[in-house]
C-alpha cells in the first residue's frame, strides 16, 4: 500500500515578521558594492529607469536579448530592484547571453548592498530575500577564477539573515544544512533541526525529504518516528518536478515505505491530512 496521493500543494515563501532578532546587515554583506552610473544617453530612448524597466521586461519576453539588457542594464543603474534581480538572474543561467556568475554576483550584491532595513520597500522583500540567499551560495562555493572565494562563514551570515529577517524557506533548509554540517562555524544540531523544520513547514520539498529521513532513522538525536517521516516524504515525493534532480527524494521515499508497517503507514495518513487541512 502507497501514501502517494495528488496534494494541493502550491510552492508557498512566507515573508512575515522576523522570526527571531536577525543579524546585523553589514556583517552579513560584507563591504558595499557600487551601484553601475547609469548611461546618461540612454535617458531620451527609456526616460525613466521604470519605463526602461518595463522595456527591458517585455523585450525578454520577446526573445530581443540585447534591447532587453540594454534596458534592463539602465534600469538597474537608476535603482530599480526587479531590473538588477532579473539582470542577476540572467547571468547566472545564460539566457540569451553568456554565462556569467560574477555578473550575476555583482547584481545580486547591488540589491542586499542597497536594502534599506530600516525602510524596507516590501514590494521588493522577496527579491532582496532571493538575492541574500543567491550571494550564500555563491559565497559558499566561490566563482572560479574570480575574486569571489570560498567563505563559509560569510554564507551562515547570509542564510541566517534571510532566514531570520525574510522568512525564506531556502534560506532555511541552507542554513539548517550548515549548521547539521558544521560549515562556517560549530556543528548544532538543535539549531539544525529548529530550521530544518521551519522550511519543512513551509513547503520546501528538499527540507521535507531530509527531515523525513532524519526522523525515519533517528539521525541527529531524533527520536525515530517512521509514521511522522512518511508524512514528510511524502509530501516532498509529490511536490518533486525533475526526475534526475529529484531521484534521490523518490528513492528515499520507496525504501522507507516499504520499511514501515501497515500501522505506521496508515498513521502517516492521518497526520498528512491533518497537516493538509491546517495549511489549507
Amino acid at each position: 500500500m502507497g501514501l502517494a496521493v495528488s496534494l494541493p500543494l502550491p510552492c508557498v515563501r512566507a515573508f512575515g515578521g522576523a522570526l527571531l532578532a536577525g543579524p546585523d546587515l553589514a556583517a552579513a554583506t560584507g563591504s558595499a558594492a557600487p551601484a553601475a552610473i547609469p548611461d546618461r544617453g540612454a535617458v531620451s530612448r527609456f526616460g525613466t529607469p521604470r519605463a526602461a524597466l518595463v522595456a527591458g521586461l517585455e523585450d525578454f519576453r520577446a526573445g530581443a536579448s540585447d534591447s532587453a539588457i540594454a534596458a534592463l542594464k539602465y534600469a538597474a543603474a537608476g535603482g530599480e530592484t526587479l531590473a538588477r534581480w532579473k539582470l542577476a538572474t540572467i547571468y547566472a543561467a545564460g539566457e540569451g547571453v553568456p554565462h556569467d556568475d560574477l555578473k550575476a554576483y555583482e547584481y545580486f550584491s547591488q540589491i542586499v548592498e542597497n536594502y534599506d532595513e530600516d525602510g524596507p520597500n516590501w514590494r521588493d522583500r522577496s527579491l532582496v530575500a532571493n538575492a541574500f540567499v543567491a550571494l550564500g551560495a555563491y559565497s559558499l562555493s566561490g566563482i572560479e577564477a574570480s575574486k569571489v572565494t570560498p567563505d563559509p562563514a560569510r554564507a551562515l551570515a547570509l542564510f541566517k539573515y534571510a532566514a531570520a529577517n525574510f522568512g525564506d524557506s531556502t534560506a532555511q533548509y541552507r542554513l539548517a544544512r550548515m549548521y547539521l554540517e558544521g560549515a562556517g562555524g560549530d556543528k548544532d544540531s538543535r539549531q539544525g533541526v529548529r530550521w530544518l523544520y521551519l522550511a519543512a513547514d513551509k513547503g520546501h520539498v528538499q527540507a521535507q525529504a531530509l527531515l523525513g529521513r532524519m526522523l525515519f532513522s533517528g539521525e541527529e538525536g531524533l527520536r525515530p518516528d517512521h509514521a511522522r517521516a512518511l508524512m514528510w516524504m511524502t509530501l516532498a515525493r509529490e511536490a518533486t518536478t525533475d526526475s534526475a534532480k529529484d531521484a534521490w527524494i523518490v528513492d528515499l521515499y520507496d525504501k522507507s515505505l516499504a520499511a514501515a508497517s501497515e500501522s505506521e503507514r496508515q498513521t502517516a495518513l492521518a497526520y498528512l491530512e491533518d497537516h493538509l487541512k491546517r495549511r489549507n
